[in-house]
């Protein structure tokens, strides 16, 4: 392996004790308690997971944490109205709802219900508009993350050539804001582009969020180019792999995040970021450095 390996789990560790000191310093300072309230329907195991994982880190960090458990069966006009509920609630700086919602619940209403300034996701319409004009909102936490570990590789990525292959709304379209306020040039392919190994082997960056187990190729990474990893998908034979075949690619890359233990620990320390921010804005109290 010639890669540098970008150590998510180490990043993300400090990122949690500047948030931790900035929750004690809120305390001190204003009485303030940052509180995140994360809204659980059904009983997803994986989703189970995330969720403790989350309670923990927050509780760690200082914050009040709590989630909203209801069933499989509730209906979408029951989680409207705890949404509803929590948007009132000045105690709750941060509202996170679990996706994947059951069949019946419409997962964008239920977005679009929230307080966009409690909406610690980053999902909301509002918050993604604006993500792609002036900023000021709340950015999705992986990739948010995946900007912060990109840093670790290179400092100034102003004027360097990105691809991002992956579109969706949780991560494509928003790191792909994120690169052009970074200065980069950036191209956005995915699982259908044409000549998909050429596009990447143009890329100075490439950010893999497409879905799919080892889709990227070593000879799909240019040499020397920076690859940041956000897939995570499990095996037939139970084995975690990124949507990059990491032993190719780590021969090739100068710089490249691993599976586990890359973008996924930085998702919930950018949860816990955006929630003390959440709580600075909402009550006029400058953010202090994250």
């Amino acid at each position: 392996m010639s890669a540098k390996l970008i150590d998510g789990k180490q990043t993300a560790r400090e990122s949690n004790a500047r948030v931790a000191a900035a929750v004690a310093g809120l305390k001190a300072s204003h009485g303030i308690v940052p509180g995140l309230t994360v809204v659980l329907v059904g009983e997803d195991p994986a989703s189970k997971v995330y969720v403790a994982s989350k309670e923990r880190e927050a509780k760690a960090a200082g914050m009040n944490s709590t989630a909203h458990r209801l069933p499989a069966t509730a209906t979408q006009d029951e989680v409207l109205a705890l949404v509803r509920r929590l948007n009132a609630d000045a105690s709750v700086h941060g509202i996170l709802v679990q996706l994947p919602l059951p069949r019946q619940v419409d997962a964008q209403a239920v977005i679009e219900a929230l307080d966009p300034d409690k909406d610690v996701d980053g999902f909301h319409t509002i918050n993604t508009g604006r993500l792609w004009g002036q900023g000021g909102g709340l950015v999705p936490c992986t990739p948010q993350g995946s900007m912060l570990l990109l840093r670790q590789a290179v400092e100034r990525p102003a004027g360097a050539h990105a691809v991002v292959v992956g579109r969706s709304m949780i991560v494509g379209k928003p790191v792909a804001a994120l690169l052009l306020a970074a200065d980069c040039t950036v191209t956005v392919a995915h699982s259908k582009s044409r000549d998909l190994p050429g596009i990447c082997r143009g890329a100075d960056i490439l950010i893999a969020a497409v879905g799919r187990p080892e889709m990227i190729r070593g000879g799909w990474v240019k040499p020397g180019a920076v690859v940041i990893d956000v897939g995570i998908n499990r095996t037939a034979e139970g084995k975690l792999v990124g949507d990059v075949a990491f032993a190719e690619a780590a021969q090739v890359a100068g710089a490249i995040t691993p599976v586990p233990g890359g973008v996924g620990p930085m998702t919930i320390a950018c949860l816990l970021r955006n929630t003390v921010i959440a709580a600075c804005r909402q009550h006029g109290k400058p953010v202090p450095a994250l």
